[in-house]
């Protein structure tokens, strides 16, 4: 997928759990596992702004577009 998902890079430099992020977002620590591992065909915008105001990030900070390589000639 071109899109990368980059929450345990700002989880790292958080020095937070995947458990304290989901609970603190207001989401399932297996849904965020579902996002954070790229997984997630969707996400919420109410979602997303509340993993920034969490994580204090934008959201360039956990999303980052990558080309496919597979669909260039």
């Amino acid at each position: 997928m071109p899109i990368a998902v980059d929450i345990d890079v700002m989880l790292a430099r958080r020095k937070m759990s995947v458990g304290e992020l989901a609970d603190r977002v207001g989401i399932t620590p297996a849904n965020l596992a579902v996002l954070k591992n790229g997984r997630a065909k969707a996400v919420r915008f109410a979602t997303l702004a509340a993993l920034c105001e969490v994580l204090e990030c934008q959201p360039g900070d956990l999303l980052r577009w990558e080309p496919d390589d597979a669909a260039g000639g």
